[in-house]
């Protein structure tokens, strides 16, 4: 999964296909898994076990996934990869079991990275040669296309490629420029991050199409807030690669001011609180981690008020996350079966 500094919702359309897009993000070390064992039994039929749901369900033909709100984007996954060169139906039997290590509606591109997981598992199996621009793509199309959730591109990109990176978005053309920051200065970083669970999730896809909308009628708030946000996640890119630590805080707190402009919903009450809390007790800036509503809530401090701000959070009933800086993205890998 991963966290985002800069650059969240330029990359949902139709903002990237008009003005380009550019978003600042690393991976963490929280993960979404899939495993897929595969029986050539001649039957078929896929059975799922999620753990996130506590849910096993069985589908015998493609014609049983159907989107009704239990387990869609494992459906959309089935729909465009058991078959993915048109060919006639599979006769393996296959086996799913999914985990997640937080929920979707988080901010973490938790969906997004159990999508890619699900692609890579896929990829393996079918011994498919999958370049990381291929996973993340066909990841977009699953997700965005095929089960028409709103939302934007960098969670696949993010998930699949890994570490940091600092990706464009023109029109249907994604560039992925992977970050080589100085392990001192990432050392620095995360131990200056703090990762705050505000205790509430959010539907993005109602956020972000009130700020689709927006942008479409060009209503000038949101469109100078886009424009600016881009602009500052090439500063904030910048400022990284230099080295310059702390002005990571004061431009994690302009881009929060900048995001709560894209449209309504993007912050609450209970938000603005942990927000200011945290401020007062010495965090230099923060926002949340996804599009908006809910949450985790990261939050940069000075080194020497770090407890303070965590003890602050905690204070109004968030939970501050243990996490690392990830620097891989997909992997996968085959074990032989015992059996």
């Amino acid at each position: 999964m991963r966290i985002s500094f800069a650059g969240g919702g330029t990359d949902v359309s139709p903002y990237p296909e008009e003005k380009g897009g550019a978003v600042l993000n690393c991976t963490i070390d929280k993960f979404a898994y899939a495993t897929l064992e595969a029986s050539p039994d001649g039957r078929g039929g896929t059975s799922i076990e999620s753990l996130d749901y506590n849910m096993v369900v069985n589908y015998q033909m493609a014609g049983d996934l159907v989107y009704n709100g239990e387990l869609d984007l494992v459906k959309a996954a089935l729909k465009v990869l058991r078959n993915p060169n048109g060919t006639p139906e599979a006769t393996d039997s296959l086996r799913l079991f999914l985990h997640s290590d937080a929920p979707a509606g988080t901010g973490l591109g938790s969906s997004s990275a159990m999508c890619v997981a699900l692609v890579g598992a896929f990829q393996h199996y079918l011994r498919q040669p999958w370049t990381s621009y291929d996973v993340s793509e066909l990841a977009y199309h699953i997700e965005r296309e095929e089960l028409g959730l709103q939302g934007g591109r960098q969670d696949m990109y993010a998930a699949a490629f890994g570490g940091f990176n600092f990706i464009e978005f023109n029109g249907k053309r994604t560039i992925v420029n992977p970050l080589k920051i100085h392990p001192e200065i990432a050392n620095e970083l995360a131990y200056r991050l703090l990762l705050c669970y505000t205790g509430t999730v959010r539907l993005s896809d109602r956020i972000i199409q009130r700020q689709q909308q927006s942008y479409s009628e060009k209503r000038g708030g949101t469109v100078d807030a886009l424009d600016a946000t881009k602009q500052l996640a090439i500063d904030m890119k910048n400022e990284l690669l230099r080295g310059n630590i702390d002005e990571m805080g004061r431009l994690l707190d302009q881009g929060w001011q900048l995001k709560k402009q894209f449209t309504d919903g993007i912050s609450n009450e209970r938000v603005d609180a942990f927000y200011a809390h945290a401020k007062e007790a010495g965090a230099l800036g923060g926002k949340l981690t996804g599009a908006g509503g809910g949450g985790y809530l990261l939050l940069f401090c000075d080194f020497a008020r770090r407890a303070k701000v965590a003890k602050a959070v905690q204070e109004l009933g968030g939970r501050v996350e243990d996490f690392a800086l990830e620097p891989m993205g997909l992997q996968t890998w085959s074990v032989r079966s015992a059996a």
